[in-house]
C-alpha cells in the first residue's frame, strides 16, 4: 500500500505537526502485522476494531474493541506457515492465531485473506468467495463506511469511503449503493439500526430509505441472527431510539409485530400515553438505569397484552387479565426468537406478575410470600425494577414511592428468618439429653439464654460452645434465665428499626 495515497487521511484531532494518529495498536496485533511483513505479506487491522479504536483514542468515547481482525494478502496456507500454532476450517479462509496474551480478547486473533464475495442468493451468506491481492477490493465489500477502515500501525488509516468523516459526524452510511449492500446480506438492515443505537449515530438518508424499501428481506434471516441483533439494540443505551427506528423503517413488524398492536391504543385515567408509547417509555427508563436484559425486555413487553384485553373507551376503559395474556404473548415471542428456556422463563414471570399489589395496610406478609414463591426470591428485586419502569412509563413522577418502599420492607422482613431459638446449632432435644431432664419450661429458658449470647457474638454459635453453655445454665434459677428474654426482645426491636430505616418507612 502506498502510504502517500490520498485514501490515507490525517486524524482530525491529533498531532497536526506530524499529521499522524496517536492510536496505539495492542502489542499482540503489532507483532502479528510485523511477522506478516517479515514474511513478505501485508497485514492490516480492519473493520470494527479500527472503528472502535478511533472512537476511543481519537474521539475519547468509552469504547473498547470487542475483538480484533487482521486482513492480509497472504492465503490461508501461507498464513499458517507464518504462524504454525494456528487453525482454520471455514470457506472464508479465516485463520485463528493463538497468542500468549493475558487479555481474553487478544488471546486468539483472526487473520483473513483479502477477499470479494458474490451471489448472496439466501440474502445472508455468499455462495462464492474469491481471494484477492488488494486491500482496496476487500474494503469495498464491507457493509458501512465506519467499518471499512484499516491501519497497519495506528498512525495512518486506509479510508476509501469517508468512514472517518462519518465517525466524526456520527453517521451510519453503507459502502456504495445501499440497496446492493442490503441485497447481499439482509442482516445489515438490523445492523444499521444496531450501530445507530449503540453509538448514538443517525442513519444517512439514502441508507435509511433503503432499509425501509428492503425491510421484507429480513424474512430470509434466521431467527437466531435476528434475536442477537435485536438484543444488542435492547441492551444499548439508546434502546428507546432503536425501537423507534425499527418501527419507522418497517423492520419491527418482522421481529416483534405484537408491539405495534399497541400503536394508537389509548388507555385509562391512570395513563397519559398509548400502549405503544407506554411500553417504549418503560424500556427507556430501564435502559437509562442500565438494568439487566431481562428487566429491559420485560419492561418493553409488560403491557403487550393490553390491545387484546381492552374493554370500553376513554378514561374508564379496562384491561382485565392483560398480565396473563401478555405473559402468553411474550412466551410466543421468545420462543419464536429462539431465546433460551432459562432466560425466557424469567422474562415471562416478570410480565405475568408485574401487577403485584403494594398498597400500604393491605399487603399482607402471606401475600408477599406467595409473590416470592411465584417469581423466586432471587428475581424479586428485578421484578420491582420492572414496576418502576411501568410507573415512569405511565408518566408518574416517582419510580419508587412510599408504597413501593414499604413493599420492599415487607419483602426484606419475610425473606429473613425471625430471631428465634431455631438459629442455634443445638435444639431442645440436645438440652434434654445433655442434662438428662424431661420436656418442660426449663428447656425453653435455657435455649433463650443461649440465643441471647449468640446475638451478641454469633461466633459462639458452635455445637461445642453451646453444649458447655447448657451445663453452665443448668445451675441458674428460672428468674435469672428469664432475663434473657429481655435481650431477645431488644434485638428483635433493633432489627425491625434498622429495616424500617433502610426503606424509609
Amino acid at each position: 500500500m502506498d502510504y502517500n495515497s490520498p485514501v490515507l487521511r490525517d486524524n482530525w484531532g491529533s498531532d497536526s505537526s506530524r499529521g499522524h494518529y496517536k492510536m496505539t495498536l495492542p502489542a499482540e496485533i503489532q507483532k502479528i502485522i510485523k511477522e506478516l511483513g517479515n514474511a513478505g505479506y501485508e497485514g492490516y487491522a480492519v473493520g470494527g476494531c479500527v472503528r472502535d479504536l478511533v472512537l476511543s483514542e481519537v474521539e475519547g468515547l468509552p469504547i473498547k474493541p470487542k475483538d480484533w481482525d487482521i486482513a492480509t494478502n497472504a492465503k490461508p496456507e501461507e498464513i499458517q506457515k507464518v504462524f504454525p500454532d494456528s487453525f482454520y476450517a471455514n470457506k472464508f479462509g479465516t485463520v485463528t492465531v493463538k497468542t500468549d496474551s493475558a487479555d481474553n480478547i487478544l488471546r486468539e486473533i483472526q487473520i483473513t485473506p483479502y477477499r470479494i464475495e458474490a451471489k448472496y442468493t439466501d440474502k445472508r451468506h455468499p455462495e462464492e468467495v474469491k481471494f484477492v491481492s488488494k486491500l482496496d477490493d476487500d474494503l469495498s465489500r464491507r457493509d458501512f463506511t465506519i467499518n471499512a477502515l484499516a491501519t497497519a500501525d495506528g498512525k495512518l488509516i486506509v479510508d476509501l469511503f469517508g468512514g472517518q468523516t462519518d465517525l466524526k459526524e456520527k453517521i451510519i452510511r453503507t459502502v456504495g449503493k445501499p440497496g446492493d449492500r442490503f441485497g447481499e446480506d439482509a442482516l445489515r438492515l438490523l445492523r444499521a439500526v444496531r450501530f445507530a443505537a449503540a453509538l448514538d449515530f443517525s442513519i444517512e438518508e439514502k441508507t435509511l430509505n433503503a432499509i425501509g424499501e428492503n425491510a421484507e428481506l429480513l424474512r430470509a434471516i434466521s431467527k437466531e441472527r435476528i434475536r442477537d441483533e435485536f438484543l444488542k439494540i435492547v441492551e444499548s443505551d439508546k434502546a428507546y431510539e432503536g425501537m423507534l427506528m425499527l418501527h419507522e423503517t418497517g423492520l419491527l413488524k418482522f421481529i416483534v409485530p405484537e408491539l405495534e398492536d399497541g400503536i394508537g391504543v389509548g388507555q385509562n385515567l391512570h395513563h397519559i400515553y398509548t400502549v405503544w408509547e407506554h411500553n417504549l417509555l418503560a424500556l427507556k427508563y430501564a435502559a437509562d438505569k442500565k438494568y439487566s436484559t431481562e428487566v429491559r425486555l420485560a419492561s418493553l413487553f409488560h403491557d403487550i397484552g393490553k390491545p387484546q384485553t381492552k374493554r370500553g373507551e376513554g378514561k374508564y376503559s379496562t384491561f382485565y387479565g392483560h398480565d396473563v395474556v401478555g405473559a402468553r404473548i411474550t412466551a410466543r415471542i421468545l420462543e419464536r426468537l429462539r431465546f433460551s428456556k432459562e432466560q425466557a422463563e424469567i422474562i415471562i414471570k416478570f410480565v405475568r406478575y408485574h401487577l403485584f399489589y403494594y398498597n400500604v395496610g393491605e399487603v399482607t406478609e402471606s401475600s408477599v410470600r406467595r409473590l416470592l414463591a411465584n417469581v423466586g426470591p432471587e428475581n424479586i428485586e428485578n421484578l420491582i425494577k420492572v414496576r418502576e419502569a411501568d410507573r415512569i412509563g405511565s408518566g408518574r413522577p416517582k419510580a419508587v414511592p412510599y408504597k413501593l418502599r414499604h413493599l420492599k420492607y415487607i419483602i426484606d422482613k419475610v425473606s429473613h428468618d425471625p430471631i428465634s431459638a431455631k438459629m442455634l446449632k443445638v435444639n431442645g432435644e440436645d438440652v434434654m439429653k445433655e442434662l438428662g431432664i424431661p420436656p418442660g419450661p426449663k428447656v425453653g429458658l435455657i435455649l433463650n439464654s443461649l440465643l441471647s449470647e449468640i446475638l451478641e457474638d454469633p461466633a459462639k454459635n458452635t455445637d461445642e460452645y453451646l453444649r458447655n453453655g447448657i451445663r453452665k445454665l443448668d445451675k441458674k434459677s428460672p428468674e435469672e434465665l428469664k432475663r434473657a428474654l429481655e435481650k431477645i426482645e431488644q434485638a428483635v426491636d433493633a432489627e425491625e428499626k434498622e429495616r424500617m430505616k433502610k426503606y424509609y418507612v
